[in-house]
């Protein structure tokens, strides 16, 4: 498989744009994290959690006297319930992912490092250990993780189907996220390879909007971005139905395959908030 290549103008402007897209993922992630519960849970571990008020029926080797002393009341010490799991992360790297059908709209790939860094924001705030796959196998872990997981995920990595390597831990959760416009027997043949680890996970598609409605009229050329031959279409709105009904049909199959294999499958599109999005994953990863 070989690895994509960036000119160095693509990987200059993808430097560029990392700490815009660093502050925008943040800000982001701190308004989902507004409405929910973090994962961090009291119990029986060795990280330092929090401290709460003494009450009645509390063990006093637990009491923390030194925290008591800085007040008239005592303090126990609590530490963190010890369920940090490892995330990985996929974003496809493929070229039909740099489309957009308007300047005024983000390319699909600019959404999906958007939603895919202010998912690693939660995690990390979480406790949670963060990887990239493809990629080197280092595991980030805390807040200030976020750049150098940022930068990690701007360099250049091999197009297609995520590969899983020996060091990911059994029961690992993966979430990738692409338009996952590529035949369904790959979709599946990629799902089997991580059930048998077994590794499971949530599947995001992102998606322009002219890509769902078609909203073209005439008499258009369709240039393919991954070596298609190009397509003429003499009126585009007589085909409009039929290529609905197609699209309908991906997406059944590939949400079939993901709740065969447990796991979840969901769309959002570039004109969409990101928030809705970002809630849905960031809730669907929580523990049971």
């Amino acid at each position: 498989m070989a690895e994509a290549a960036l000119s160095p103008a693509i990987a200059e402007a993808a430097a560029s744009r990392l700490p815009p897209l660093i502050v925008a993922a943040e800000r982001i992630a701190a308004t989902v994290m507004q409405g929910v519960h973090g994962r961090r849970r009291s119990g029986h571990g060795d990280a330092f959690w929090q401290f709460r008020p003494y009450t009645a029926g509390d063990a006093a080797a637990r009491v923390d006297w030194r925290q008591s002393a800085k007040a008239d009341r005592l303090f126990v010490r609590e530490t963190e319930w010890e369920a940090a799991q490892t995330v990985l992360l996929w974003r496809d790297p493929s070229p039909s992912m740099q489309w957009r059908s308007s300047r005024e709209l983000e390319t699909k790939a600019h959404r999906a490092d958007l939603l895919l860094l202010a998912l690693a924001s939660l995690l990390l705030r979480g406790g949670e250990r963060v990887r990239l796959i493809p990629g080197d196998r280092r595991a980030f872990m805390g807040r200030a993780a976020l750049p150098a997981l940022a930068a990690a995920l701007m360099r250049p990595v091999p197009e297609g189907s995520p590969e899983l390597d020996l060091s990911v831990p059994r029961h690992a959760r993966l979430v990738m996220f692409g338009d996952f416009l590529q035949p369904i027997p790959q979709i599946q043949a990629a799902l089997a390879s991580f059930a048998a680890r077994p590794v499971r996970g949530q599947m995001l598609q992102v998606m322009d909007p002219a890509e769902e409605t078609l909203p073209y009229s005439g008499r258009i050329r369709f240039d393919g971005l991954e070596g298609e031959a190009p397509l003429l279409v003499p009126r585009v709105e007589t085909i409009r139905g039929l290529y609905a009904e197609r699209l309908a049909a991906h997406r059944d199959g590939i949400s079939t395959m993901a709740r065969a294999a447990g796991w979840g499958f969901a769309t959002h599109r570039t004109d969409q908030p990101p928030h809705a999005a970002l809630l849905a994953l960031w809730q669907a990863l929580a523990p049971s």
